[in-house]
């Protein structure tokens, strides 16, 4: 692997150099603002605080890949997302389910093939196929918001609000590239505008979730 091939998949980029997609870069402020909102309201809970530094994380990353577009920066832009995911998984079967330690766990592990499973199914989706990777997290989250329906009503609602904030952050993530002749400047910037809110979000909704409960176990 050349992890210093040049990458260009987004609409803005028209040449490989630094600053060939400056909206897409400085949004990424997006996650790096909604990581300091959340930090400073952690309330000492540390999986939201984890959850915060990934946040900071995806930001960084996300700016390196739409600054140097090369594989490397590719790489540091998607693990802290995949990250984030995972330690979201193991702390929502733990904290909103009351689930012991290994069977969150587990539910990581399981993620892996679930998303194995269901990406070729989002592929076959008209005009999704750039984001179908992407695709199995907000159903995930829809099907855990189900899931808490009756015992937790207010989680089960924030998490269907976030899900529904990542599908539209998809629909623009997928559009991009389609209509780069209509709109030259693309629309993946709203992904992260977006994307930043729903992970902000959803870092709010397990705060609030904790505290709500008797004893704080974040």
């Amino acid at each position: 692997m050349d992890l210093t091939q040049s990458v260009d998949g987004y609409c803005e980029r028209i040449d490989p150099s630094f600053w060939a997609e400056p909206v897409n870069a400085i949004t990424n402020a997006a996650f790096l603002i909604a990581a300091i909102i959340m930090w400073r309201r952690s309330d000492g809970l540390r999986i939201a605080q984890l959850l915060c530094i990934i946040l900071f994380a995806i930001g960084i990353g996300s700016f390196l890949f739409h600054t140097f577009a090369q594989t490397w920066a590719g790489m540091a832009d998607v693990f802290p997302i995949i990250l984030y995911i995972l330690v979201y998984i193991f702390a929502a079967t733990r904290d909103f389910y009351g689930q012991k330690w290994w069977i969150a766990a587990l539910a990581v592990v399981l993620f892996f093939p679930y998303t194995a499973a269901l990406v070729p199914l989002f592929q076959q989706i008209p005009g999704f196929e750039s984001s179908a990777a992407y695709g199995p997290v907000p159903l995930l989250i829809f099907i855990y918001a189900f899931g808490l329906r009756n015992g937790a009503l207010q989680t089960a609602k924030g998490l269907a609000i976030g899900a529904s904030i990542v599908c539209l952050s998809l629909f623009f993530r997928s559009i991009d590239e389609p209509l780069c002749n209509i709109l030259p400047l693309g629309t993946h910037f709203m992904w992260h505008i977006l994307n930043g809110i729903a992970l902000g979000w959803m870092i709010e909704i397990y705060r609030r979730h904790m505290l709500a409960r008797p004893t704080k176990l974040g």
